[in-house]
């Protein structure tokens, strides 16, 4: 019964990052200032490096690795240069598992106009070797493997269950226990916050 029960749970927490997006076209969302068009556009400077700050003003800061997953990387950076990520939310937040954010429906459907390529070992993508570890932040995707677009989740812990099946791409360097104090919010039975937990702005720093 023990094992069944972890089993039931498991499933559970996988199917939070599942449903996140329609497979199929892309279409045109609004949360967006300017949607990305492709990923081959670079974003407006060569950092790595994103600030988040938050409604509150408190903020942290994730480092990318675009030498794992560069067109994860490109396509992140260039949606927080355009804007995109300003005013959404982090709109499923789990204890012990993860928080996920990025999505201008703030439902879990949405997404920008571009999907990209799971660049992760199971999507014949051996280059990333990223762990999903506590502060590690990975790509939210549907069941389909190359349907990432927008959002993104940050690991709360170790989850090495999802290695080589999601594309992680960076990690929380500063302030992960902004990213903490999301948990002190209550929230339904599905992860959903009562009060909004918002993004104010998403910036390159150096």
């Amino acid at each position: 019964m023990k094992r069944f029960t972890q089993f039931i749970c498991l499933a559970l927490m996988l199917s939070t990052l599942f449903i996140f997006t329609a497979c199929g076209t892309p279409k045109t969302t609004t949360g967006a200032k300017d949607s990305a068009n492709s990923t081959t556009s670079t974003a407006k400077s060569d950092s790595t490096k994103v600030k988040v700050t938050m409604d509150d003003r408190k903020t942290f800061t994730i480092k990318c690795n675009p030498e794992m997953a560069p067109e994860t990387c490109k396509n992140f950076l260039k949606l927080v240069s355009e804007g995109f990520y300003d005013g959404l939310t982090f709109h499923r937040v789990l204890d012990d598992f993860m928080a996920q954010g990025g999505d201008p429906k703030g439902d879990g459907t949405g997404g920008s106009e571009t999907q990209i390529k799971g660049e992760f070992s199971s999507n014949d993508f051996a280059q990333n070797t990223l762990k999903h570890k506590r502060g590690t932040v990975s790509m939210a995707r549907s069941s389909a493997p190359d349907s990432a677009s927008s959002q993104f989740f940050i690991c709360y812990k170790d989850t090495p269950h999802l290695d080589g099946s999601y594309a992680a791409f960076g990690e929380v360097t500063e302030g992960m226990e902004v990213v903490d104090d999301f948990l002190k919010i209550k929230r339904d039975t599905a992860g959903k916050p009562e009060k909004p937990i918002t993004i104010k702005k998403m910036e390159l720093i150096d």
